[in-house]
């Protein structure tokens, strides 16, 4: 079974500075018809202008994780973590009983884009946590790339969560299948270009939920980049 969300469909916040599209319900956006799948609570599409961002603000048990996909995102928390995200870059904060952090765009003439997602954690109250790593372009294209997981397998960065992230960088030719186990679901996110997902057309901003299938077959990729979750009901 699919469910197509549609790009359009998706909450809208533009501040000038600021334009983000809301996959599930955030912040003003309310939608009790889209708040989330399993653990997964958010994926906001943000872009922000050249030396603009977010000032300091607080967060508790939560994984957010930043997948950076043009430009340059500068971090700095109250762990003493300071960096600057390019395409590539996966950052893992888990917020756990409160961390304080701000983001910003580090260029002062080019915006930044990026996706910030939102997991819940299967625990509370557990010390704030930070990690980050690199996957080039080459080991995601033609191929997912397992770039966050509950135990870090193959250098992804950990969550506290029983539920995995993939990235993909697809072309014309590839074809890739994903095995869906049983009881669990899969989210697909199309961040660039567009792609078929067991034969439905998206686009870039659309997702689609699968449950109770077999596989997940990603093709016919127009230079697309994808994220597909695995994640409990």
């Amino acid at each position: 079974m699919l469910k197509v969300r549609k790009s359009e469909e998706r909450g809208v916040a533009d501040f000038g500075w600021l334009d983000s599209r809301h996959t599930f319900s955030f912040g003003h956006y309310q939608d009790p018809a889209h708040m989330g799948v399993g653990p997964l609570r958010v994926i906001n599409e943000d872009r922000v202008a050249a030396g603009r961002g977010f000032d300091s603000h607080g967060h508790r048990d939560m994984e957010i994780i930043s997948y950076v996909l043009e430009g340059a995102l500068e971090h700095k928390d109250s762990m003493g973590n300071g960096s600057v995200l390019r395409h590539g870059d996966v950052q893992r904060m888990s917020a756990g009983r409160g961390v304080v952090h701000s983001e910003f765009n580090h260029s002062r003439t080019e915006p930044v884009h990026f996706l910030q997602i939102w997991i819940q954690p299967n625990e509370v109250g557990a010390p704030a946590g930070y990690e980050e790593k690199h996957f080039d372009a080459a080991s995601k294209t033609g191929r997912l790339r397992v770039i966050a997981s509950p135990d870090g397998v193959d250098g992804s960065v950990s969550i506290r969560q029983d539920a995995s992230i993939h990235a993909a960088i697809l072309h014309g030719g590839d074809d890739v299948g994903f095995p869906l186990r049983q009881g669990r679901t899969a989210y697909v996110h199309v961040a660039l270009g567009a792609l078929s997902v067991n034969g439905v057309a998206l686009k870039a901003g659309d997702a689609v939920r699968i449950d109770d299938e077999a596989q997940v077959r990603l093709s016919g990729a127009e230079n697309a980049e994808v994220l597909l979750f695995d994640l409990p009901r």
